[in-house]
């Protein structure tokens, strides 16, 4: 939700703004058979699930732009100082007993900007393939970076060839030992697409955006875009 006020001389007024920026990953899980429920950030807060039963219900849970606090601050603690699960934790325990996470990159996904989303030294960083920075991990790139594909016979890149469109940025991540690196960033070392095994569950990182602005219109319209979300919840859930 953006909120925004306009002044015209002496004269003034305020619109806003719900964007959500999913249409392309929506449209992509769908024309590929998966059933997707998208569950906006300002209702996570109340209906993420609080218990494993819940989570069962699902074969991937995917974070996008949603910062750790949305979920650490169920209402009935942060308004009315009642004990609730760490949705965190859950996570962690879901994801080790067969579950499988995915986070995207965005302005509140890893760390985040100013460190807001922070992630780091918690649970969710435990299982992802990849260790955060404890500062703004954003990276910009107006002029656009061409990822670099490491492993392009795994299972999700397969059938994927050419060039990859430009991104316009990412968050910067550091890859875990025991983590595979499936595409880099251009020339540097920083991971784009990377997923590691937990437990009994699978988790997945993508650093930069599901949309716009990182992610734009050529590289949503290309039909990789699909191709990779389609065979990346595939290998997560195992089917």
């Amino acid at each position: 939700m953006s909120s925004s006020t306009h002044y015209k001389g002496w004269d003034f007024f305020s619109s806003a703004v719900y964007e959500t920026g999913i249409e392309s990953l929506a449209k992509a899980l769908s024309n590929g058979g998966f059933s997707f429920e998208h569950l906006p950030s300002h209702l996570a807060a109340a209906r993420f699930p609080n218990t494993l039963e819940q989570l069962s219900a699902y074969d991937v849970v995917i974070l996008s732009d949603i910062g750790a606090n949305t979920l650490l601050l169920h209402p009935e603690t942060w308004l009315h100082g009642q004990s609730t699960p760490n949705r965190l934790k859950l996570l962690k325990q879901w994801v080790e007993q067969g579950g499988a996470l995915a986070m995207c990159g965005g302005y509140l996904s890893f760390t985040g900007i100013y460190a807001s989303a922070k992630y780091y030294r918690t649970a969710i960083e435990e299982i992802l393939p990849v260790t955060l920075h404890t500062f703004d991990d954003r990276i910009e790139v107006p002029e656009g970076a061409v990822a670099q594909v490491v492993a392009p016979d795994h299972p999700i890149l397969q059938g994927i060839a050419g060039n990859w469109p430009v991104l316009l940025g990412y968050n910067e991540l550091v890859l875990k030992p025991d983590a595979q690196l499936l595409a880099k960033v251009g020339e540097s070392d920083h991971p784009l697409l990377a997923v590691r095994s937990v437990g009994q569950g699978r988790t997945l990182i993508w650093a930069s955006d599901i949309g716009p602005h990182w992610c734009p219109e050529p590289f949503l319209n290309w039909d990789g875009y699909a191709r990779i979300w389609q065979q990346a919840i595939t290998w997560l859930a195992r089917k």
